[in-house]
């Protein structure tokens, strides 16, 4: 007979309610053995793992962010695609602004996962696009807790930081954008645009017809306009796949604020023409705007090719910013195996955001992240918003064809007087 059976017996017999030291010994063990007992989770059905977390920290801590590390700097860029104190600026400020990623105790005064812990298992499925399960041996973090984070972490980042590095251009961004595109032959360019089709693998049965387009597999499309230092000045992001780049435009922010009146004043001369907008470069896909100048199809003569060389060299940046996000952030690169558009698009946003962010800290991109297959808080520049006669003149204006031919025969005069040399 076991103990506890042996001190049940006893105690609902009349004839042993005398306490002797058995039944005193015998107590003891139960009690002890059932302090000892690990707790177990709230989940009916759930197996309780201990991963023994505080080792895992020290771990992760000795490796990555001791004043002497396991890993160093190169191994820690290579890994998290940030240098180290870009990462614990983001993670401090995350730690601050979501109590989720402060180290607390539970119900039974254990210590939880630290902010090292769960960020670090954040940037391993975004950097290497790995399921949630794949962080669980060396972080010591459990899956659904992992996604838990991921879903809380990305939300932060886009929070704090989204104001900064995922800004319209304001008055001296512009201004510099301008010079920029100036030096490269193209006075009055602002960037290149384009749309990136991202694989959605998991997409709900009822969603799949809306969602697949030409790529036969639901996909979610995102447009985005680029400099050639690759920030990403303008993110639309969620459009089934089903559409293509001219519904995309259609339905895009982008040129929301020119035709408020609200962008900042563009004003240039090309071959003794003045313009009042800035453009940008596009595929000859997009409509023939004022604002969009596209290349020249089957070009003739020397004039013409040379427009056409250059004005592919350049649209090349965008391609190269979508090559460089993919590459640095393989979460958006691979099938996207959540479920809910929100925390896809809060995903592909949270990225593309660090991506500036470490354009701004590095400056240069690393040749390893070249593009594999080809492919302070800012005030409003205007108080005042355009009335609806205004809007609607403004809106006009950009969908100029006159415009957008005129623009590009001046542009393929400017540059055959001024930068042939560099295409020859």
């Amino acid at each position: 007979m076991s103990q506890s059976r042996l001190l049940s017996s006893r105690v609902l017999d009349e004839s042993s309610w005398d306490v002797d030291d058995e039944v005193i010994i015998a107590a003891s063990q139960i009690v002890q053995s059932a302090s000892q007992r690990k707790p177990g989770g709230s989940v009916l059905g759930r197996v309780y793992i201990y991963r023994d977390r505080e080792a895992g920290h020290t771990r992760l801590y000795q490796d990555y962010f001791a004043e002497h590390p396991t890993y160093g700097p190169s191994v820690f860029r290579r890994r998290f695609r940030m240098h180290r104190p870009l990462f614990l600026r983001i993670v401090n400020a995350v730690e601050q602004h979501d109590d989720y990623f402060q180290l607390k105790r539970n119900a039974s005064h254990q210590k939880g996962l630290s902010c090292l812990q769960k960020a670090t298992a954040v940037f391993r499925m975004l950097t290497y696009g790995v399921p949630a399960d794949a962080t669980d041996e060396y972080v010591r973090i459990g899956e659904s807790t992992t996604l838990k984070s991921l879903r809380r972490f990305v939300k932060a980042v886009i929070d704090v930081f989204e104001d900064e590095y995922l800004r319209t251009p304001n008055d001296t961004d512009t201004a510099r954008l301008l010079a920029l595109g100036e030096e490269r032959g193209f006075p009055g360019m602002l960037g290149s645009l384009d749309c990136m089709h991202w694989r959605w693998k998991n997409c709900p049965s009822a969603y799949q017809g809306q969602y697949s387009g030409h790529y036969h597999t639901p996909t979610i499309i995102l447009e985005a306009v680029a400099s050639h230092d690759l920030w990403i000045w303008h993110a639309f992001f969620g459009l089934p796949g089903s559409l293509n780049d001219i519904n995309v435009l259609h339905r895009s922010p982008l040129f929301a604020k020119l035709s408020n009146g609200e962008a900042p004043q563009v004003n240039y001369n090309i071959n003794g023409h003045n313009y009042s907008m800035g453009y940008y470069l596009a595929d000859v896909i997009y409509p023939s705007w004022a604002t969009l100048v596209k290349t020249i199809p089957e070009p003739r003569g020397n004039k013409n090719r040379y427009f056409a060389t250059a004005q592919e060299a350049v649209r090349k940046d965008v391609e190269r910013a979508f090559g460089v996000l993919q590459s640095r952030f393989g979460i958006v690169r691979g099938p996207a195996r959540l479920w809910d558009e929100e925390t896809l698009s809060d995903i592909m946003t949270s990225c593309i955001i660090m991506h500036n962010m470490i354009v701004e800290d590095e400056g240069i991109v690393d040749p390893d992240e070249c593009f594999e297959n080809g492919g302070d808080n800012v005030k409003p520049s205007h108080d005042r918003t355009a009335d609806f006669e205004e809007f609607i003149a403004n809106h006009k204006k950009i969908r100029n064809q006159n415009t957008h031919h005129q623009l590009r025969e001046d542009l393929v005069e400017h540059l055959w007087q001024h930068h042939a040399d560099r295409y020859s």
